[in-house]
């Protein structure tokens, strides 16, 4: 069995597997529901565009309920203190999810233009709104979320949820946004053909620029915003106690990862150049390649929070030393072990599962797929 110290940091790197996962997975269908009532112009094609995410929609939430229940098991401090703080925003990302099941399943069934375009604008919402308030949410951990523990390690959170909509996290809720929007996009586009394809492929080229614009633009200015540094020595074999270091912020502490290991400038390397790569491959007609180099830009993009941020989780604003890390807000040995396991079994047959789904259910959805298919099809 590994050590402490080991699962430790194999279960950052997990958590951040299930991110990535999440993004690419549930990413796309959101970014198609985003996409949905600027790319499809009649009932016909919206039906289209529905159709290539309609089987599989559902079955990508597994990994938004794992990663959810994953931060909960390893990281039970940060679960307990990130939904104490960001309650509304939380909310917010459910009622938004809340249009998507019923958005699927109820849009096509009733013959009235009213009812219908309500329900797309309904999935819009559903595609358009979580992305949002995640790229917001990490925005906030870059600046610091207003937290602090008692002596009973009970947490509690000082901001509001107004406090959030800050500057650099919105525009980190920008790029966030267009980089599900352009996942969505390349996945569109290699599921479709004729119009909803040239407008797909023009959409997400905007997405794509927009998003590394942003991307550079926040790595840009987060060198001016004061970062976090371990002030004392650390002992990431010791049991969980968050109150027992010492923290400072200074000037450029969010780059000293970098410094250390140049390597890792290759993460944000990766989430530009996949980007346009994705764009260009795209515009080439090679949409299935564009997929996948859209999905390394979003492994490049999520891989520069996590490693800037490490080995921070979750830094406070009003008491340092009550900043979450890798090293002490996680779950026992035992507990960590266990869900290694389980997760080591388990997560190869998801993705061979969603493997074989999506291998069943390939190909181009048509609008001679649709008409035939008028009862049945979502």
């Amino acid at each position: 069995m590994f050590d402490y110290e080991t699962l430790k940091l194999v279960w950052w790197l997990l958590v951040g597997v299930l991110l990535v996962g999440f993004a690419v997975m549930d990413g796309h269908d959101m970014g198609v529901g985003t996409l949905l009532p600027f790319v499809g112009r009649n009932d016909v094609e919206r039906r289209v565009v529905i159709n290539t995410v309609g089987p599989h929609w559902d079955g990508n939430q597994v990994w938004f309920i794992t990663g959810g229940g994953a931060i909960f098991a390893a990281w039970p401090l940060v679960y307990a203190t990130a939904f104490s703080g960001f309650y509304w925003a939380m909310l917010a990302v459910l009622w938004a999810l809340f249009f998507r099941p019923v958005g699927f399943d109820y849009r096509s069934k009733i013959h009235n233009a009213t009812w219908r375009s309500t329900w797309d604008w309904g999935l819009f919402v559903g595609g358009f709104v979580p992305p949002v308030i995640f790229g917001v949410a990490f925005g906030n951990l870059f600046q610091g979320v207003p937290f602090q523990f008692d002596a009973f390690l009970v947490p509690t959170y000082t901001g509001s949820f107004w406090a959030l909509l800050n500057p650099f996290a919105l525009l980190a809720g920008v790029v966030s946004s267009t980089m599900i929007t352009l996942q969505g996009a390349t996945y569109l586009a290699h599921r479709t053909e004729g119009m909803v394809q040239a407008r797909t492929i023009k959409a997400g080229t905007g997405a794509a620029l927009v998003m590394v614009l942003g991307f550079i633009a926040a790595g840009v200015w987060l060198q001016s915003i004061d970062g976090y540094r371990m002030a004392s020595v650390v002992n990431p074999a010791a049991l969980p106690d968050p109150l027992a270091k010492t923290v400072v912020r200074e000037a450029g502490a969010w780059m000293a990862n970098y410094a250390a290991l140049p390597a890792l400038w290759l993460l944000p390397v990766l989430g530009v150049l996949g980007a346009l790569s994705a764009v260009g491959l795209m515009r080439a007609g090679r949409t299935l390649s564009a997929f996948v180099a859209s999905s390394l830009a979003t492994t490049g993009v999520i891989g520069t929070a996590g490693v800037s941020l490490f080995p921070f989780v979750m830094p406070s604003s009003t008491q340092l030393q009550a900043s979450l890390t890798v090293w002490d807000s996680v779950s026992s040995h035992l507990t960590l072990a266990i869900m290694f396991w389980a997760t080591l079994i388990f997560m190869p047959l998801i993705v061979l599962y969603t493997s074989w789904a999506y291998r069943v259910m390939r190909g181009k959805v048509t609008a001679a797929y649709i008409r035939e298919n008028e009862h049945g099809a979502y």
